[in-house]
This record gives C-alpha cells, structure tokens and sequence, in this order.
C-alpha cells in the first residue's frame, strides 16, 4: 500500500514526508513532485515529472494506493502573475489526479490543500457555509479543486476532503512568490538580525497557522471518515487571528529587533492579501477535533524549535 504527497518535494510535502514516517504508517511513502529534492534524506521515494501531465501521473501514482495528499501548487502572487501557469497546475493538476484515481482497485482518501483564499472580503467572521467569492487567481483556482474534488467524491471517484489551510507562518527559508510571504519574513529576517520588507499598513489582520500545526492538521485529515465531513466535502481549518502589528509585537517578545522591519507598501500585495478573510467561525472543524495554535507567541516558538537552527546554518553557509 502507498501513500502519495504531490508537491512532496516542497515546503509542507517535506513535513507531511517526515510526519508520516514518524507516526509509523504501514503505507510506503512515494513523493511526487516537478522538481528533484536534493536531499537523500527525506522519508520515503520520489518519483520527479509534471503533475498537471495525465499521461505522467498514471505512471507515477501506483495503483496499490490508499491516500494522496495533494499539496502540489503554484502560490497565490505567481498565480496572479502568471495566469497559464496557474491554472496549469492548480486546476489541470487536479483534473489529472482525478483521472488518474478513477481507475484504481478502490478510491483512495484524497486530501485536497485549499486556502481561506478562495473568500473576498467579509464583513464579519466567515462561517462555515460562507460562500466562496474569490478575489483572486490563485483563489479563483483553489475553489474551482474543491468542487472537482468534491464532485469526484461524489461520483465515488476518490473519497476527498478539502482543507481551507491558513497563511502558514513562520515559513523557513526565504521569501518566495506568494503573497503572503512577509508573514515570516517580518518575523524570520529579523531573528537572524537581518532586514525585513512589510508591504501591507501594520492594522491588516490574517488568519494564522504555524506549519508545524498546518502539517499536523493534513496529516490527521486523512484519518477523517469522509461522511463526517458531508457534502461538499470542505473543512474551514482552525487558525489564529491576528494584525501583523500583533505580530510585530510577538517578535520583540521573541528578542527579535523590530527595527530591522522596513514597512514599504506594495498595492498589489496589499489587494491580494486584503481580499482574504482575518477572522473564521471553524465550528465544523472543531467537532472533527482540530484545534489551532494557542497564540501568536506559540507560532514563534514553534519556529525556534523546528527551524531557527537549521536556518541560521543554512545564511552563515551562503555568506
């Protein structure tokens, strides 16, 4: 039996990698991804090739499957950017995995990685029957993989779940395209004293996961019956609310110097991530047992302990 992460190269394929491995699952782990990882370490296989490619993922997805994480996509700022590109991945990859699940012995568990991206603003709280009206590309797509996943669950296709997953902070690394790439960097560049780039006015608030509870929550989704979700099978997942001022704040109690923090605007950020919800009723969620991080200051030290070393080690090897 196996299990598929596409994207399983990438930041949270990695984690969900280790996850799994960890809680010592009977299923071989196969990483499916576009790009070659580099590191020999990481649990289980890879196989490398395009995932929006029909013809690649039957090869590559074997038919012993039993659960499919799909966290492959192209993030929010390079699918607004890039149009093709992101309805490419973010919807034909989709349609591609379905086609691939539809011939298989028996429908696998299929988490689907969604974003409170697909909302535009709301006045108030989003709720779980809050209609999705996306404001972007990037949302446009992650609502359009619901409904598929949804539909093909449905037709008995694959037993899906779509997890709206919160802006994850604090991402190790460095800045990448997504829009919402400043909510590590205005912590994470100045722990390592070095500067940071806020594109968005300090009051902006956004609805917050650590990775280490993000990962935790996909994880745990596969587990899930799948009539305990119902139809459409979408899950709003809990998070913190939180202003990037509170943020700001939660870094000087961190020891980290918000002076490093240069605040320049950027309008297109500033849109993309204020057609997001700050704020999100998770009743639902929370009968199926997922809980958020308990604050902003547990978001940081889930940073320090997981990542800050191996980052730190990662800047002093490139300067």
């Amino acid at each position: 039996m196996t299990i598929v992460i596409t994207g399983g190269n990438g930041f949270l394929g990695r984690r969900a990698a280790a996850l799994l491995a960890r809680r010592g699952t009977e299923e071989d782990i196969l990483r499916v991804d576009a790009m070659p990882a580099g590191d020999t370490g990481l649990p289980g296989r890879e196989v490398v090739g395009d995932v929006a490619d029909p013809a690649f993922l039957a090869g590559a997805i074997p038919e012993d499957t039993t659960a499919i994480l799909h966290l492959a996509a192209v993030v929010s700022a390079q699918a607004e950017a890039d149009y093709d590109i992101g309805m490419r991945v973010n919807i034909d990859g989709v349609r591609a995995l379905i086609e691939r699940c539809r011939p298989l012995p028996a429908p696998p568990r299929v988490v689907f990685a969604s974003s409170v991206a697909v909302f535009g603003p709301v006045a108030g709280e989003v709720l779980d029957d809050t209609a999705a009206r996306p404001l972007s590309s990037y949302g446009t797509e992650k609502a359009v993989g619901e409904l598929l996943i949804s539909d093909a669950s449905r037709k008995g296709f694959l037993d899906g779940r779509c997890f709206r997953v919160p802006t994850i902070a604090v991402r190790p690394g460095r800045p990448n395209k997504a829009a919402s790439s400043f909510a590590s960097s205005i912590i994470r560049e100045p722990l390592h004293g070095e500067r940071a780039a806020c594109p968005v006015d300090p009051a902006t608030v956004m609805w917050l996961s650590s990775p280490r509870r993000a990962v935790a929550q996909l994880v745990a989704g596969l587990d899930i019956d799948g009539a305990a979700i119902g139809y459409p099978r979408i899950v709003n997942l809990p998070g913190l609310s939180v202003t990037v001022a509170g943020m700001i704040e939660a870094l000087a109690r961190a020891g980290g110097d918000t002076g490093l923090i240069d605040h320049v605007p950027d309008p297109a950020v500033a849109e993309i991530v204020g057609s997001w919800p700050g704020s999100m009723r998770t009743d639902h969620a929370n009968r199926l047992g997922f809980r958020a991080d308990a604050d902003i200051d547990a978001i940081l030290r889930a940073y320090l302990e997981d990542d800050f070393e191996a980052d730190a080690a990662a800047r002093q090897a490139t300067r």
